[in-house]
């Protein structure tokens, strides 16, 4: 009997159906998040500037594509644009597996 190596574990199973295994998983709850921009300050900077008014200038330039993460898994990149009265992200691009930030 041969070892299973890491394409086996990757293969669907004989008889999978994705629509079955969608329609069981369907209202499993996921966390999306969309990442704006980040910055690292020690307690003492934090401290200093954080209050009402502040102003924090993150890593991101203006207009950059921003993060989109299910589960904490880079799955997209973003522009944000407005809907209505609420913020609101516009997809512009699929990350596939291997590009994972």
């Amino acid at each position: 009997m041969s070892e299973p190596n890491e394409t086996d574990s990757l293969a669907a199973p004989t008889g999978f159906d994705p629509q079955a295994l969608e329609s069981l998983l369907h209202d499993v709850p996921l966390e999306v998040t969309v990442e704006l921009g980040r910055v690292r300050m020690n307690l003492a900077e934090l401290a200093g500037r954080l209050g009402p008014g502040s102003i924090i200038t993150l890593d991101k330039p203006t207009g950059a594509p921003l993060d989109v993460r299910v589960n904490n898994r880079l799955v997209a990149r973003a522009e944000a644009i407005a809907v209505g009265e609420r913020c609101g992200i516009r997809i512009v691009e699929l990350v596939g597996s291997g590009k994972e930030s």
